[in-house]
């Protein structure tokens, strides 16, 4: 001990910063670990999580749902309204909107703006006021996008008489979809509803979807995963950034739109508005990451995550081995730049179901391929790449579909594992928009943020009950 004591010492702390700082007030070096009990501290769910850990059920499970993720192939086949992509759609008066399951008295500004838009898109009212009341009575269902294989940007909002993308997975034949990005400005999804904004609509369900339907059909099945793939190596993660892939789908469309023989002048306005929206891609990136979390879901005992999504009030997640049921918490603020004005104060909470990129492996997790996204989120490069090595530490495996430049071209993190994120405090990175809390102020800033670990603990106590049901048959 004296031969110990006579040396420099150095001192690990893990615990409570405050031993650390005593420690360096005295002269110390000390290093600091930021480490915390898993599982926020539950003992009943840290012992769930410990009889996961390293289960054959669980990792037999992984590596199908696994399989399945890497096999799916996401082509674009079509372009169709919701009434006939989503046949429920034509049976009662519905909307979708993104996240979890959530009524409208706990709802956040946009979404019900855009939901009121939706209605007077539809004509089902012709007043804010009208519309709200049928949604109160009753008349109106409203049901997440996730139900129907669907998903949408920030509000979220699909209606019966919009367009959608229609992508099939070549694997398994199952479908997914989502709506046509409206661009920037004063737009449905951030909850504007003005006139504006509904003559966009009109002209997207009559000019705009007949012609892309047309050109899809001239252009014959388009594989996205090789367009995602290549947008990587342009410079895209293809969320928050999708120029480079946007270009790509442009390059594939126009030939295909002049071969269709349209009037020249609709030719010219569809394409003057795909490329005046550097974001027309992200929409095609959501239906097919989609895709790929659709193969992997329902897996029992499998403890992936197969979804992510918010509404502007909670964050929802889903696992692959408890189906259908979701685990919500309150959703995170989103760290990030702001909009000249705008503030903390003016945000919606997070919004979108967009995290579906970052459950397939690419967004917030691939934004080593994308230095230029800092500009817009906040952080600085090496931020960007730190957090696409430190997402490798949650999940089952890696997207060799998927590689990443600046990292060597290693392949994308991929497969969250609930188990990691719990036992290792980390979680999912998620780049975003952030909304105004009031309806059709729109996009006020863009930033950083994280899934809120309640849900993965709760989902963690649900799949090892679960699992020990399981083990009983």
């Amino acid at each position: 001990m004296n031969t110990l004591f006579n040396q420099p010492l150095k001192v690990v702390n893990a615990g409570l910063q405050s031993f650390a700082s005593n420690i360096q007030k005295v002269g110390g070096d000390v290093i600091a670990l930021a480490w915390q009990p898993p599982a926020l501290g539950n003992i009943n769910a840290g012992m769930d999580l410990a009889s996961l850990l390293r289960h054959p059920l669980v990792e037999q499970a992984n590596n199908i749902a696994m399989e399945r993720y890497l096999n799916a192939q996401p082509v674009l086949v079509d372009v169709m309204y919701a009434s006939e992509a989503i046949p429920e759609m034509s049976e009662r008066k519905c909307i979708l909107h993104s996240g979890p399951p959530i009524s409208w008295e706990n709802m956040c500004g946009p979404v019900k703006g855009a939901i009121v838009g939706a209605m007077l898109f539809e004509g089902w009212a012709t007043s804010h006021e009208e519309a709200e009341c049928k949604v109160l009575t009753g008349e109106i269902h409203l049901e997440p996008c996730h139900h129907y294989h669907a998903v949408g940007p920030m509000a979220g909002i699909i209606s019966p008489s919009m367009p959608l993308w229609v992508i099939e997975n070549k694997t398994n034949g199952q479908r997914s979809f989502s709506n046509f990005n409206e661009g920037l400005g004063k737009v449905l999804r951030f909850g504007a509803n003005n006139e504006e904004v509904l003559n966009r609509l009109f002209w997207m369900r009559d000019e705009l979807a007949p012609a892309l339907k047309a050109a899809v059909r001239q252009l014959g099945e388009l594989e996205l995963k090789p367009l995602m793939a290549q947008a990587l190596h342009m410079g895209d993660e293809v969320h928050n950034r999708n120029a480079a892939a946007t270009g790509l789908l442009t390059k594939r469309l126009l030939p295909a739109l002049l071969a269709c023989h349209l009037p020249l002048e609709n030719v010219q306005r569809v394409v003057a508005f795909i490329t005046g929206n550097d974001h027309f891609f992200l929409n095609l990136s959501m239906a097919a990451c989609k895709a790929m979390m659709d193969a992997a879901a329902n897996v029992p005992f499998s403890s992936i995550v197969t979804v992510m999504a918010r509404n502007g009030v909670n964050f929802g997640i889903r696992l692959s081995g408890t189906g259908e049921r979701w685990f919500q918490a309150p959703a995170n603020a989103v760290e990030g730049l702001f909009f000249p004005s705008y503030g903390v104060d003016d945000a919606a909470a997070d919004l979108g179901d967009s995290a579906i990129t970052e459950t397939a492996g690419v967004g917030g997790f691939a934004m080593a391929s994308s230095p230029a996204i800092v500009k817009f989120v906040g952080g600085t490069p090496a931020d960007a790449t730190n957090n696409s090595r430190r997402m490798q530490s949650i999940t089952v495996g890696r997207n060799p579909a998927f590689t990443l430049p600046a990292l060597n071209f290693a392949p994308t993190a991929a497969g969250i594992d609930v188990r990691k994120v719990v036992d290792r405090g980390i979680l999912p990175v998620i780049n975003t928009g952030i909304a105004h809390k009031q309806a059709g102020v729109g996009q006020i800033g863009a930033g950083i943020t994280t899934a809120p670990m309640p849900c993965f603990v709760d989902a963690i106590t649900a799949l090892a009950e679960a699992v020990s049901k399981g083990e009983k048959q």
